[in-house]
């Protein structure tokens, strides 16, 4: 493959980061300086609201999240492969970014911090997983999706000066996304519904999938990459025809809303808030089925569901999360092994992880 030069950002910015120690934190720091600045010229109570130093950047973190966190951290970084992949049972980019996402939201410095050499293997092994002529993240569209959106997370965070340590690089994380970004929108041409399945030739689509690598999109244009109108809008309204009235979500074929599925309710409330689509019927009915539900335990894929849920009513109602949130720390501590793990899987620790880092509110993708 020839290598092209970094592709242009373009949109709110790239979060790109001094490679100073402290700078991650000092991001958050001047943040809050320039929000106080806007609360105080701007007299809209709403505006106010909207920038509430507590619900954007939170406040003390419980104990019991600290404790649930760092143990699953060490657990993760003591599993981590020497080429920087996590191995056993879901192997994939997606987990390799699920776990990479986990270190980032916990607020330690990506370049200097004491997990800075586990988050570089790990970016290193997702781009080396890469397709370099199609993009494609494997195994499926679901690890594309995932290993997508962590390396939109990791990117303008993760210092590239020091990323592949004295090897030759195999290509830029820019570079990386810009290949991902046109591998999904190459798939979804293939597909008449507008969204994804498992394989990026599949023909037909389910939300799930659609969810995760619109999510992973999404991620990428929040970071500065250029993501097309016609893909992110494509997505939405396979999303948008699935949803009933009730805030039911269908799994595939892209009509109605039916079956019982928090996880499918909770992708769908968190694409329309993250997308700026919170005006949207389908946003209100959706997020209305989860709120009435907050006490709902999954049986099947519950860290997924977490995970979703999680981001879901953080974005739609924060009193409700507050209130999820308290429920599911307790959950996880009393769930978590004496290692640190959960189940004894990458997959199922960093996703559990994932649903407490909102408590963080460190990752871009995590802003509301």
């Amino acid at each position: 493959m020839n290598m092209r030069e970094e592709p242009r950002a373009k949109g709110k910015g790239s979060w790109r980061m001094q490679s100073e120690p402290g700078a991650w934190h000092m991001r958050r720091s001047g943040l809050i300086v320039i929000l106080g600045l806007c609360a105080a010229l701007c007299p809209s109570p709403f505006a106010l609201h909207a920038q509430d130093p507590a619900l954007r950047f939170g406040g003390a973190i419980p104990q019991e999240v600290e404790t649930v966190y760092e143990r699953g951290l060490a657990w993760l970084a003591s599993k981590q492969s020497e080429q920087g992949n996590w191995q056993g049972g879901n192997d994939g980019a997606g987990v390799d970014g699920i776990c990479l996402m986990a270190f980032l939201a916990s607020g330690e410095d990506p370049n200097f911090g004491r997990y800075a050499a586990n988050i570089r293997r790990a970016v290193r092994a997702i781009i080396r997983s890469q397709d370099a002529s199609t993009g494609y993240l494997p195994n499926s569209m679901y690890h594309h999706g995932f290993a997508m959106l962590a390396l939109s997370e990791a990117y303008g965070a993760v210092d590239e000066s020091l990323l592949w340590e004295g090897g030759k690089p195999v290509r830029t994380i820019g570079q990386a996304l810009d290949l991902a970004i046109r591998c999904a929108g190459t798939s979804q041409k293939a597909n008449r519904w507008g969204g994804w399945r498992y394989m990026p030739n599949s023909t037909d689509a389910d939300t799930s999938v659609t969810g995760a690598v619109l999510m992973g999109l999404l991620a990428a244009r929040n970071a500065g990459m250029e993501v097309s109108d016609e893909v992110i809008n494509a997505a939405l309204e396979y999303m948008r025809r699935s949803t009933g009235k009730d805030g039911s979500v269908a799994y595939a074929g892209g009509f109605g809303g039916f079956g019982e599925s928090m996880n499918r309710s909770a992708i769908a409330t968190l694409v329309s808030a993250v997308s700026k689509h919170k005006d949207s019927e389908e946003f209100k009915a959706t997020l209305k089925h989860i709120t009435e539900r907050l006490e709902h335990n999954e049986g099947n894929y519950k860290e997924y569901f977490r995970y979703y849920m999680a981001q879901a009513l953080f974005q739609g109602d924060y009193a409700s999360w507050q209130k999820w949130n308290a429920a599911t720390a307790r959950v996880l501590s009393e769930s978590q092994a004496p290692d640190g793990s959960f189940n004894n899987e990458a997959y199922a620790t960093g996703m559990s992880l994932l649903a407490m880092a909102l408590n963080y509110r460190f990752l871009p993708i995590y802003e509301r």
